[in-house]
Parts: C-alpha cells; sequence; structure tokens
C-alpha cells in the first residue's frame, strides 16, 4: 500500500461539508481485499479493540486496505476525543487506486491519525510491534493542545449556533467572527470591543482600586511600597489581617494573605518581589472569595471560589490525600474537565508550612487542609455556581467597576461574607477587575449549572438580527466566470458597497487590486472576507481550488454557474467526464444559505439538475423564453430570467420584475453577442437575488465597460484600418462555439482567427478547439505557445492540424511560431469590415502588445 498524495481540504468539498483529509491510497492486488489477508481484520482490532465497524456498505462490500486505513484514521481521532463521524473511500478508474477521505476537526491532529493509521496497518501486515497507547496518549496531548480551550470553544459553539461564520486565525485563541466590514475577533474572553487602556488599568491593581473608589465602589483600604520596612510600615497603619500582592500580578500569583505579624510580612514581601517591584499592602477582607462575569452592561454569571485542598479521613496523609483526589474521573491535567488535578508544588509545600504542617501530616476526619490562598482553577480550586444568589447592589457594583476600568468583559473579584447582602453593610469589597477572564468556572462549575456565558459574549458583540455576514456571490462555469464576477461587483458597486472580488485575473478590494494572476481558489476567497473594507464579495471559484482545498467560505448567499461544458481540464484529478465536474461545481450551489439563491442557466441540462441540491430559492435564466425548464418554473410562479429579442425579462411566474433593453447593456452589442446576454442574465439574476434596485442595475449595465483594462482577455475590441479585432482568452470547445457564433453575428466580410491550444488538455479536447473554428472562419492561423505544458515541441500545432481535416469553411492556413508574430501576421491579413479573433495565450503581454499595434 502506497500513499501517493495528501490534500487538506479546508473547506465544504466534494465530499462534504466537513473539514477532511483526502489521500489517494495505491494498493497491490493482494491488498484489494482484507479478506484474502489471513487473519488480518481479527489482529488489527487485537492491536486496536475500538476500532469501528468497517463493515457500514453492503454486506459483501470488498474492502480494500485503504477502506482499512480509513476507518483507523477516523477511529483515531475518535478515541482521542475529536469529534468525528464522517468518512469515505472511492475507487477511482484507476485499477487499486483509492481516494481516501476523513473528516477532522484540529488538521494537525487529522493528520498525525492518518499517519498512525497507516503505521497500525502496516505493522499488522508485517507482526511487527506498534506502540498504540502510546500513539493514542500522543494523539490526546496534540488535541488537547491544539483545540480551543472553554473560553473561546463556548464562545465559537454559541457563534456556531447563531450562524455567524467563525475562522481561527491563529493556532491559539484568536477567532474572527463575521466577514469583511462586519467581522469582530475574540482572544479567549478578549474581544475587537476590548479596549488596551481598560486592560492596562486592570493591571495595575492601585489605579483600578483608585478609580473604583472614586466611583464610590467599595475596595479595600492599601498602599504601594517597595521595601520590606515600607510594607511593614503600612501594616501597622491599616490594623489588622493584611493582604500582600503584586502590583501587576495576575492569576493569584504573589498573592500573600491574611497575615499580621511583621515575620510573616516580611516573609510575604518577599514572595511577592518575584512577580514585580512594586506590592501592594492592603487589608484582609474576611469571608468567601467570589467571582463575578460582567459581559456588556449586565452580571452574566457568578461563582463562590474555594482554594486547592483536601478533606482529612484521620488516616492518610496530605500528600497522600492529594494522590487520592487527583484520582477523581472529574479532575484532568488540561481544561477539557470539571476540575483540574491539585498542583501539589513548591507553593502548595510553603502553604503547609505556614500553617506548621507537613506533607506527612495526616487531618482529623473532615479536616480540611487548604494548600493554597488563591482559589484558581487552573491550580485545583473549585467553583460552585451563585449567580442567582447575588444581590442587585452587589451585581450594580461589580457593572459599575467593569465599566469605570473600561472593559466589555470583565471578572470581577470580591471578598465578602454573603454575596446576597449589600458589601456595605457587611464590610466586603472588590479587590481585583480581570480583562480577559477565564469562563470555565461558570461554563462548568465544580457545583451547581453552568451558565451561558459564550452566548451572553456572542450576543453582546452580535446584536440579535446580525449574523455578521456581508453578502457573497460564488460564481463557477466553464466559460463566463470572469466576466459575470466583474458584472455583479460593479451592480454591487453601484449601490455604494465596497466590493471585494477575486477573479482568474487577481484580487481587487473596493477597485484597487491587492494581488495579481489566478486568485480563483479558497485562500484569496479567504482573503477578500477578512479585509475590513470589503462590504460584498463576489469570488470567481475554480474548480482547481475546490479540488486542492474545498471552498473558501462556509456559504454563499447567492451560487451562480454559467454553464459547464466539455475540456475544462477533463483527465485531471480523477474528473472523467462533464459529469464528475458537474458534481464538483455543484459544491457552491449546496451551499447556499437557506435564504439565498442558486442562479442557473436553465439551457444547460446538467446545471439544471443542480437545483436539486440548493436548500435556497433557484432562479434560471435562458436566452429562449419558451425553454421548457423556464416555462416550467415560471408556471410553479418562480423566478426566471430570459430574453426576448429586445429585453432581458426578469419574471416571478407571470409577473415581470425587471425589463432591461439590451440595447442599453452594451457588453451585448444590442443583444448580438449570445454569450454576453447570458453573462448579463446571470449577473441580473445575483443582483435580483440580493434584492438590489432596479434602477441601479439598470444604470450599471449601462456603465459597464468590457475593454482590456476592465475585463482583460474577454472578447476585448479593437479596430484596426478598418477592421476589427476581437482578442479573448476562450480555451475550450463550448467557448470556440460561443465566439463562433458571435463573430458570424456580427457578419463580417471575412473572418479571420488566431488559436493555438494549451498542452495540459487531452488531445481530443485539442483537436475540437480547431474542429469548430475550421467549420466557421475564414482563414486559420496556427500558432505554438510559449509553454507547451508537457507537450513535445511541435506536437500541439500537429493536432491542431488534425482537427482541421475536413474542415468545410476555413479557405487558408497558416503556422506560425510565436505568439506575437502571429498576431502580426493576422492584423496584416485583414481589410476593412473583416473580424479578426485572436485567441491570446499570454493575456496581459499580448493585449499590451495589441495596444501598441492597433487602436481601442
Amino acid at each position: 500500500m502506497e500513499i501517493t498524495r495528501i490534500r487538506m481540504l479546508r473547506g465544504p468539498n466534494l465530499w462534504s461539508r466537513h473539514t477532511a483529509l483526502e489521500a489517494i491510497v495505491s494498493c497491490e492486488e493482494s491488498e484489494r481485499s482484507i479478506d484474502s489477508i489471513p487473519q488480518f481484520e481479527n489482529k488489527i482490532r487485537e492491536r486496536f479493540p475500538q476500532l469501528g465497524s468497517m463493515r457500514r456498505g453492503a454486506p459483501n462490500e470488498k474492502l480494500s486496505l485503504a477502506h482499512a486505513l480509513e476507518y483507523a484514521a477516523l477511529g483515531l481521532q475518535a478515541q482521542a476525543g475529536c469529534p468525528v463521524t464522517f468518512s469515505r473511500t472511492v475507487q477511482t478508474i484507476d485499477v487499486g487506486v483509492y481516494q481516501v477521505v476523513v473528516e477532522y476537526t484540529e488538521e494537525v491532529v487529522g493528520r498525525m491519525a492518518f499517519d498512525f493509521a497507516f503505521a497500525l496497518i502496516q505493522a499488522t501486515l508485517n507482526d511487527m510491534p506498534l506502540d498504540l497507547a502510546a500513539a493514542l496518549s500522543e494523539l490526546e496531548a496534540l488535541y488537547e493542545d491544539v483545540r480551543l480551550g472553554p473560553s473561546t470553544g463556548s464562545i465559537v459553539d454559541a457563534a456556531v449556533q447563531r450562524n455567524i461564520p467563525f475562522r481561527r486565525m491563529t493556532e491559539g485563541s484568536m477567532v474572527q467572527f463575521g466577514w469583511g466590514s462586519k467581522q469582530k475577533r475574540i482572544q479567549a474572553a478578549e474581544t475587537s470591543d476590548t479596549s488596551a487602556i481598560a486592560e492596562a488599568i486592570a493591571q495595575d491593581k492601585e489605579l483600578t482600586k483608585n478609580l473604583l473608589a472614586a466611583a464610590g465602589v467599595s475596595v479595600p483600604i492599601g498602599e504601594v511600597v517597595t521595601t520590606a520596612d515600607d510594607a511593614w510600615r503600612a501594616a501597622q497603619k491599616i490594623g489588622g489581617s493584611i493582604v500582600l500582592k503584586p502590583k501587576d500580578g495576575n492569576q493569584g500569583k504573589g498573592v500573600v494573605a491574611n497575615i499580621e505579624t511583621e515575620e510573616e510580612v516580611r516573609a510575604g514581601f518577599e514572595v511577592t518581589q518575584g512577580f514585580g517591584r512594586e506590592t501592594i499592602v492592603e487589608r484582609y477582607l474576611p469571608g468567601a472569595d467570589y467571582r463575578l462575569l460582567v459581559v456588556g452592561n449586565r452580571l452574566s454569571a457568578a461563582a463562590r471560589r474555594e482554594p486547592a485542598q483536601v478533606v482529612g479521613d484521620g488516616m492518610h496523609t496530605v500528600a497522600e490525600l492529594v494522590e487520592i483526589e487527583n484520582k477523581n474521573p472529574l479532575r484532568g491535567d488540561g481544561h477539557a474537565t470539571a476540575l483540574t488535578k491539585i498542583r501539589f508544588d513548591d507553593i502548595a509545600l510553603t502553604h503547609l508550612a505556614s500553617n506548621g504542617l507537613t506533607p506527612q501530616h495526616i487531618p482529623k476526619t473532615g479536616e480540611r487542609v487548604l494548600l493554597r490562598n488563591n482559589a484558581n482553577l487552573s491550580t485545583g480550586g473549585t467553583a460552585t455556581d451563585v449567580t442567582d444568589d447575588v444581590h442587585p447592589d452587589v451585581a450594580a457594583s461589580a457593572v459599575a467597576a467593569a465599566q469605570m476600568i473600561g472593559l466589555d468583559i470583565a471578572g470581577v473579584d470580591i471578598l465578602c461574607e454573603s454575596i446576597y447582602k449589600p458589601l456595605e453593610q457587611q464590610g466586603g469589597g472588590i479587590v481585583e477587575v480581570n480583562a480577559a477572564p477565564g469562563l470555565r468556572m461558570h461554563l462548568k462549575p465544580s457545583y451547581g449549572k453552568g451558565r451561558p456565558v459564550g452566548e451572553d459574549i456572542i450576543n453582546t458583540m452580535f446584536p440579535p438580527g446580525d449574523d455578521g455576514r456581508i453578502p457573497v456571490v460564488a460564481v463557477t462555469g466553464t466559460n463566463g466566470k470572469t466576466t459575470t464576477v466583474r458584472l455583479i461587483a460593479h451592480l454591487l458597486d453601484e449601490t455604494g458597497l465596497r466590493v471585494g472580488m477575486t477573479t482568474t485575473d487577481g484580487v481587487y478590494i473596493n477597485h484597487r487590486l491587492i494581488d495579481s494572476g489566478d486568485c480563483s481558489g479558497p485562500k484569496s476567497a479567504r482573503n477578500v472576507l477578512m479585509h475590513p473594507d470589503v462590504d460584498a464579495a463576489v469570488l470567481e471559484t475554480a474548480r482547481g481550488g475546490m479540488l486542492r482545498e474545498g471552498l473558501g467560505f462556509d456559504r454563499c448567499e447567492v451560487a451562480v454557474v454559467t454553464n459547464i461544458g466539455e475540456g475544462d481540464h477533463l483527465g485531471l484529478n480523477y474528473i472523467t467526464s462533464v459529469e464528475d465536474l458537474a458534481i464538483l461545481k455543484r459544491v457552491i450551489v449546496q451551499n447556499v444559505a437557506p435564504t439565498g439563491a442558486a442562479v442557473l442557466n436553465a439551457a444547460d441540462p446538467i446545471v439544471v439538475k443542480m437545483g436539486d441540491k440548493c436548500s435556497g430559492r433557484v432562479i434560471f435564466f435562458a436566452q429562449n423564453q419558451h425553454h421548457p425548464v423556464i416555462a416550467a418554473h415560471r408556471a410553479k410562479n418562480k423566478k426566471v430570467i430570459y430574453f426576448d429579442g429586445s429585453h432581458i425579462v426578469a419574471s416571478k411566474g407571470a409577473k415581470i420584475v425587471y425589463r432591461f433593453p439590451v440595447s442599453e447593456i452594451p457588453i451585448t452589442q444590442n443583444g448580438v453577442l449570445g454569450f454576453q446576454v447570458e453573462n448579463a442574465m446571470a449577473a441580473i439574476g445575483a443582483a435580483w437575488a440580493l434584492g438590489l434596485d432596479a434602477e441601479k442595475i439598470a444604470r450599471a449595465l449601462y456603465s459597464f465597460e468590457s475593454d482590456a483594462n476592465s475585463v482583460p482577455g474577454r472578447f476585448n475590441q479593437f479596430q484596426h484600418n478598418g477592421a476589427t479585432v476581437i482578442a479573448d482568452y476562450g480555451h475550450n470547445p463550448d467557448a470556440m462555439r460561443a465566439l463562433a457564433s458571435a463573430i458570424q453575428a456580427m457578419k463580417p466580410k471575412k473572418s479571420h482567427v488566431v488559436i493555438s491550444g494549451a498542452g495540459d488538455r487531452r488531445d481530443e479536447d485539442i483537436r475540437d478547439l480547431t474542429r469548430i473554428l475550421g467549420n466557421s472562419f475564414d482563414n486559420v492561423i496556427l500558432y505554438q505557445d510559449a509553454c507547451q505544458r508537457g507537450r513535445e515541441d511541435g506536437e500541439v500545432l500537429k493536432l491542431l492540424q488534425e482537427g482541421l481535416v475536413g474542415a468545410t469553411k476555413a479557405k487558408q492556413v497558416k503556422e506560425i511560431h510565436g505568439e506575437f508574430k502571429a498576431i502580426d501576421t493576422a492584423l496584416e491579413d485583414i481589410s476593412p469590415g473583416d473580424i479578426c479573433l485572436i485567441l491570446i495565450d499570454q493575456v496581459e503581454e499580448s493585449l499590451a502588445y495589441l495596444k501598441e499595434k492597433v487602436k481601442p
């Protein structure tokens, strides 16, 4: 068994909406049925007893080692705690070669699981040792390390429930919610609305206390010192028990509480110095430790916290009690469990010693032994939900504290005897206000019910009715994609929206080119959706990107499919037929939002079938108003767009909604260019689905220019010595038919064509190009591309010549080496009234050359 390629599909893809790993796996003849491998299934189950059923299909399904690899990779992830359920293995057209697809939730975990699954199968086949327990332990540790923590995860889960898109920006906890100009970001429990100044204030405990006191919030008195002598002097001034803590500390680090003697103060001061030069000395407030979570302008949750501790049984030592408690299944090493294992470290030993105890001390039955001053969950503390018990005055004080600091999300620490009484009545107070508070104690408290704090945060960031989405239009097909994308973008621009656009010519943000080259893949789409200046996105979505990585978005508001034709890279990546290609390209239709629409070419039967897979509405378009699909759809009172000979008409059932005269749509040349009429209809359909105003659509259709500057390589027209020269990037048989038809409709005196062929197409596809053109043009000039794409010198020209055999119209055929020389030859041959179609290969270079030779 050999793995020849692995792809990570990071968005909705050919196989599912899940992120998934796709591998090409080759199996020898003896490996194509695990039933023919003695005891293989029994042996692999001995090594991996948790392996699920490998007999999900038909009872007599023939399972190969590729299938075993699939099930093992999925099962290993599941055992590591990953919530994965989808996998699939498909036999390709090549004998013994399979496509193996396995869902993943974390990419690095999915890849490691696949590698371990391969190692498991090889070890099973060769009776070699494999420590699967160690592999699973490594997989679990990696998953725990890279997965979102409980705080970030709860916010992401709440966003998913609200249909708010998200994208993880780093391997840590930074996440983007929403798209374009509507996006917001978080890092753990900090949001893009969290002020850096507010965070700095929260870290300065003395400044925080002064601001709270100014706001009338109850806080303990104290002062900042830098020497042990000053610490003792301040303690005497305060009187009674005091607390020492670092001025810029966090998470309870370096805090020494409830001390009184000079010896304790001086020793405690040294502890705080390990966390900063300045130390706060303040009155110790007796009572319980409470954490109140403030989100926006309201109390979201509250918990009573207790430090890590053990309870004596009269038999075991403190050290033994800690060991016993850490075996509690509720306690774990990370953040996934309700409780964290107790740290029995130097801090715990020091705390025991300060109370005259040692790890060997045997507490009496029921005796509580505290192991820390602070009650952080990360060191083994516990939390009890008390949200329903908080007195309104206490809640108001917590909200006032957060607002005084300027935090949109704050963890307010309170010490008091009772949370259901006002602080002033009991001498309690707010001792700290924290930015980026941990949420785990509220989500999964040790005791009591969890609170939906993630939902509260998302609802504050995105008020009800706001899902953070901008209009996204995805366009795919064989021909017309780029022109349609640019026209839709122009229509949206007319409404005042700032448009982000991806095309095979580059990425544009509000008319500005930010990336050049073929940018029709998912990476470019994601870049547009991340840009803060984008109010709407129009994304050319090519087959290559969908195969390589899936879509760059989770769903779109509008999916446009212009057509599906032959010769569009068929034979590559196991896309061997037009039907295969349609299944791939309908991915955008399958991922239309329920509130959205698919705009489909009714004249293309394969495209029509895609409508069955759309969860939103379907708008069909066709030039023939009497086309059966148009007529049937209209009879159901649904939306259609058609051409009546003078107008492009949009109607819902019998009701006409829009009528646009083609005389005022320049790219159609008064309706003569049929393929441009279809492009215009597709764009109108997208605009209709988005609810654009008819007057603005009409204005945009009239002002759209299809010249070499705005739509390079798409039917760009020039005038030369009384003849018309047209430059186009058409490169497949369907494009040839459309272009030939358009030239004939323009009624030239004589027609000329300059053509080459891309070497990475099938032989028959290359022959088809000239077979079509030879029957439509008077003169044909063949040239050889600068790049032959794997072909031998002259091989493409030979195939093009073969396509001309039996041509009914071509009277003259010339063969030229070099694209520019071919252009020169054509320009010398044409006469007034002629039309010359030049099918360019090097778009930018050829257009620049033409501009020098002719005038637009």
